[in-house]
């Protein structure tokens, strides 16, 4: 149980869902320490029933601003008060208020003005926040300073009436731009009241040469996209007008900027929004570089498979010219041997991925396996649990490790009529775990697999110790001979 529930459980009434909120809120309320220059702590009341008067307040969360020193040198998490010992929490959660406190109190060496607001939920006040902040930074605030502070007594305002965190964003808030990367004040009509100067910077970049203030945000994006082959200037101008929460992302080939849309709610009233940017045209052309190496690498993969699988056509035709059934028999199993490796890097060259998954490239071992047996019709090869997706460094020598197997056991380990082959995976979070098992006579007398000279399982004992670093067993039993290979993950 993570440490938020820990903290709440067997102290508070709150609910799954107000739980929930909860943590919501304290997903996204950096925002509002950033903007207010200040510490906040979540407090959840102390009380076993919603009905019943809460004897305190336990700190279940604190978060410290990057735009300020903290003003709390410990961590208060877990920290409980006794109701009436903070009368300005009290006073928030009683009264669904927020609370100002008109003069400043001295911790240690700092006179911290602190506030509190109410956190509501379905009409129910459900925990507090307490905001400290250092009271002589704000003395002679800036132009910044000053719209930072006007904002964040807009967010808490919507704390208090439950409108924030908004509802149903989902991933729009996955990652948050912080407040120091850009941020932009929209009026009712999307017009840019203010800017702070890395948001200008921002656009300036993107090749807006004017002040950015007293436009509309969404003429401007849309003057330097205008150049751009992925430009969509109405869908660019109707997105970023302030009135619904969006994410958008601008790009003129030259520069890219992400941006997130806040609308600012009183009630039911729209009365302006914020929009936070960060300048992301390094991310994007890094993501573009990954995508074309991802693109070489799979085209890489398809040229390994199609080489894979001319080398065995040639073997296979040269296997076809030569009257010596010992040499005709060695190269076939070398075409066999070569194609469960194409078979892995087929695999390769259609995923978006490192890894392989090896349950694909086991069914058409199998599939092979049986097209290449001259007893096709008369065996069964049964197939339970599976392994999922393994890292390519595992999945080629594995290929080759269940390959050698199965052709042993099909060639020299089945009964005469109504064979039954029998391949069982298992996977564990360390280890995964592979069992052939055949109805045949079993293993010769004195059979070591050390000083075998089967040419296959001295392939298959190479491969699991040096490429797998696992371990292969070989037993006889009354029905017939298992292989159980183990090898770590």
């Amino acid at each position: 149980m993570p440490q938020f529930e820990n903290l709440i459980h067997g102290r508070s009434s709150v609910t799954i869902d107000q739980a929930h909120r909860l943590r919501e809120l304290v997903a996204d309320w950096q925002l509002l320490s950033d903007l207010s220059f200040a510490d906040l702590i979540l407090w959840v009341p102390i009380r076993k029933d919603v009905k019943l008067w809460p004897t305190g307040h336990v700190a279940v969360a604190h978060i410290r601003p990057t735009t300020a020193a903290t003003v709390f040198a410990d961590d208060v998490i877990g920290d409980e008060v006794m109701w009436g010992s903070r009368s300005q929490i009290d006073e928030a959660l009683s009264s669904g208020e927020i609370i100002r406190s008109s003069e400043p109190e001295l911790i240690g060496d700092l006179m911290i003005k602190e506030e509190t607001i109410p956190v509501f939920f379905d009409g129910q006040v459900i925990a507090v926040i307490s905001r400290h902040r250092n009271s002589d930074l704000m003395r002679s605030p800036g132009v910044l300073e000053l719209n930072y502070r006007e904002i964040a007594h807009s967010l808490y305002r919507m704390v208090a009436e439950g409108s924030f965190p908004y509802v149903d964003a989902g991933s729009l808030f996955e990652p948050v731009p912080r407040v120091g990367d850009g941020l932009i004040r929209l009026d009712t009509n999307g017009v840019i009241s203010f800017a702070s100067p890395n948001a200008r910077s921002a656009f300036s970049r993107m090749g807006w040469k004017n002040e950015i203030a007293n436009h509309k945000l969404g003429d401007v994006a849309e003057s330097v996209v205008k150049n751009s082959a992925d430009a969509h200037e109405e869908a660019i101008t109707s997105r970023l007008n302030g009135k619904t929460l969006r994410r958008v992302e601008i790009d003129n080939q030259g520069a890219t900027i992400d941006l997130l849309v806040l609308p600012l709610l009183a009630g039911e009233d729209r009365i302006g929004a914020i929009v936070l940017l960060q300048n992301v045209t390094e991310l994007r052309r890094r993501d573009r570089e990954l995508v074309t190496k991802d693109a070489t690498i799979r085209e890489i993969h398809h040229r390994v498979k199609n080489n894979l699988q001319t080398v065995s056509a040639l073997l296979r035709l040269q296997a076809r010219r030569i009257e010596d059934p010992g040499a005709a028999s060695a190269l076939n199993e070398a075409v066999r041997r070569i194609a469960s490796i194409a078979l892995v890097h087929e695999t390769l060259s259609s995923s978006s991925e490192n890894d392989v998954a090896f349950d694909v490239v086991l069914t058409n071992l199998i599939t092979h396996a049986l097209e290449l047996s001259p007893r096709m019709g008369e065996l069964t090869i049964e197939r339970k649990g599976e392994l999922g997706s393994l890292e390519s460094r595992l999945a080629t020598p594995l290929s080759l490790v269940v390959t050698e197997l199965m052709h042993n056991a099909l060639e020299h380990g089945l009964a005469e009529q109504g064979s039954i082959l029998s391949i069982q995976l298992a996977r564990y979070s360390n280890e995964c775990v592979i069992t052939i098992v055949d109805d045949g006579v079993g293993l010769p007398a004195g059979f070591d697999l050390s000083t075998s000279s089967n040419l296959g399982l001295q392939i298959v004992r190479t491969l699991t110790e040096n490429e797998l670093k696992g371990l292969l067993k070989l037993t006889s039993t009354e029905m017939g001979t298992t292989a159980t290979l183990r090898f770590p993950l």
